[in-house]
Order: structure tokens, then sequence, then C-alpha cells
């Protein structure tokens, strides 16, 4: 699956001066550090209160902001390495994208999850308490796991075919998916895995969508339960799609090389880094921190460092 570790693309450009590398490196990783240090305060608080520890929502919730914590912190290791032209060996290239495809896939499939704790909550109330509950949530939690680490496997068997080859080689360019899909078949079973990854996520979602409209006529279901459920489902419908836009960020670089000059590409990888990667792996913690009645009273507690903070009343 092409992930975040697609910092960027396997092309040789020209070079930016010491000056601007500096000051994208600054400009990049400040940002980053912020909702680094935001994310870690939402992980805390979603272990701080049995509340959230016993609610299959949060937990789900909890799997998808750790997931997007390690991507964040590994596309910027990424990202550090190519501004500074840090050249490696294409075993730790493997072992770097590995690591962050192990973490790529959790996302969309916790997004698959999701969606459906929502729809069985307005749908099927009176059963959600014994068809969600946190057993079948771990359980849950743990098949997407598996199929992360499955993911890996495969990978890891179609690089070996070539490691003997490559051992002792650097990675011309940079460091991410494109240097290590090194023949068909990698590429091949990448772009399958993806698509179904993102096609059940996007069914998901959708189905949920619809049952959640349809159950919101119905005169026994709770109007204000449906109407927050189909905004939470509108919210997971725009994650998916920003996690689906990493996926066209190597497509795209690859089109402008041939319309913009060299110089002037390094500028828009940073650019489209900020927009396609950083972005997308920040709003989960801001979408449901903030917009939860539960959540964010905790939530600005801590990041106040624990001292009495005004706190906004919903009126949503």
């Amino acid at each position: 699956m092409t992930s975040t570790s697609q910092t960027h693309t396997n092309i040789t450009v020209q070079a930016p001066g010491l000056l601007e590398r500096v000051m994208i490196s600054t400009l990049t990783t400040l940002p980053t550090c912020v909702f680094l240090f935001i994310n870690s305060i939402m992980l805390f608080t979603l272990r701080s209160k049995p509340v959230f520890r016993e609610t299959c929502r949060y937990i789900l919730l909890y799997n998808l902001l750790f997931a997007d914590t390690v991507q964040l912190a590994q596309s910027q290791v990424h990202f550090l390495l190519a501004v500074l032209r840090i050249k490696i060996s294409y075993p730790v290239c493997a072992f770097l994208v590995g690591f962050t495809q192990l973490t790529a896939v959790i996302s969309p499939l916790t997004l698959v999850v999701m969606p459906l704790e929502r729809y069985v909550a307005v749908c099927y109330p009176l059963r959600h308490g014994t068809i969600i509950t946190i057993r079948n949530t771990a359980a849950a939690i743990i098949v997407i796991w598996t199929i992360s680490f499955l993911n890996i496997i495969i990978r890891t068997l179609l690089f070996l075919a070539l490691f003997e080859e490559l051992g002792d080689l650097e990675v011309k360019g940079f460091c991410g998916d494109i240097a290590i899909l090194l023949g068909s078949k990698s590429d091949h079973f990448d772009k399958a895995f993806t698509c179904i990854v993102f096609v059940s996520a996007g069914v998901a979602v959708i189905f949920s969508y619809i049952g959640v409209i349809v159950a919101a006529r119905s005169a026994s279901t709770d109007k204000a339960l449906a109407f927050k459920a189909r905004n939470t489902l509108l919210l997971n419908l725009m994650q998916l799609m920003l996690s689906l836009s990493s996926t066209i960020y190597n497509p795209l670089l690859v089109h402008l090389l041939m319309i913009v000059t060299r110089i002037v590409l390094v500028r828009i990888q940073n650019a489209f880094y900020l927009f396609f990667i950083v972005l997308p792996r920040c709003l989960t913690s801001l979408i449901y921190g903030l917009r939860d009645q539960t959540i964010r009273p905790v939530l600005i507690y801590h990041l106040c460092c624990r001292l009495k903070c005004p706190v906004v009343e919903d009126k949503g």
C-alpha cells in the first residue's frame, strides 16, 4: 500500500541551497512537532479515564490516532532524510518503509470498522451493547493488525528475492515506497492491496451513511443520535479521502516533472508533503478532540497542563 513513507519520490532533482533546505526543514518540522504533541496528549487522554478505556468507539479512535501519530513521526523522519540528502542502503530503507507500511494500513482499515459501529448504534440501539462489545472490538483490532502484518510479510518476501543483489547498494534518490518496488510483482501487489483496502473502507462508510439516513426517518429512532452519527460518518468519509490523497502523491509529482523545472518540483514536493502527508494525520485529534463533548474538556485540561482553561460549549 502506498504510504506516507513517500515523502519524496525516487526522482533525481536539483537540490536547493543550504539556506532554503534549513527553511524548508524548519517550516515542516515545527508544525509536525506541534501536532505530534497534540496527538500524544490526545492518546494520553483516551487512556486517562475508564469511560474512554471501556467504550468501544473510543478504543477504535485510539487505534486510529495511534496509527496516524506513528505515520506522522515516520513520515517526518523520511522527509528529513530526503532534505538532508542522507543515503542509506536498500535493507535499511526496506526496514523503514516496512515499519511505515505496518501502520499505513491501520487507518483505512479502522475506518472500515468505525462507521459500522455507528451504524449499529443508530439502527440497532437495543442490540448495540451485545454486538459492539469490548471483546468484539479487540478482535476487530487484532484482525486489522494481522492484515497489516500479512501485507508486510508479503512485501518482504517479494523484496528478499532481490536482497542478495541489493544488500550493499545505496538507494538511488530518496528512501520511499517507489525505491523498493523493484519489480512488476511488487508494484501490482501494492496497487491491488491499496485498491482493496480503500474500496472496502469506502463501501463501509457509504453503506453506514445510507443506513443511518434511512433509520433517521423512522419515528422510533433517536433523532439527535442519528444526526451526530451522520456527521461522524461524513467526517470518516473525509478522513478516508485524505488518506487516499497520499496514494496519488507520487503520480502527481511524476506528471509535474514533465511540466516544471526540477528546482520548482522540489518546492512543490514540500507543499504536497504538508497537504497530502502531514495534514491528514493531524485532523483526527482535532476532529474528534474538539467536537466530542466527552473528550473535549479532558483534552483541553491536559493541553493546558492541568490548569483551568475555558471550554467553549458545543452548540451543535
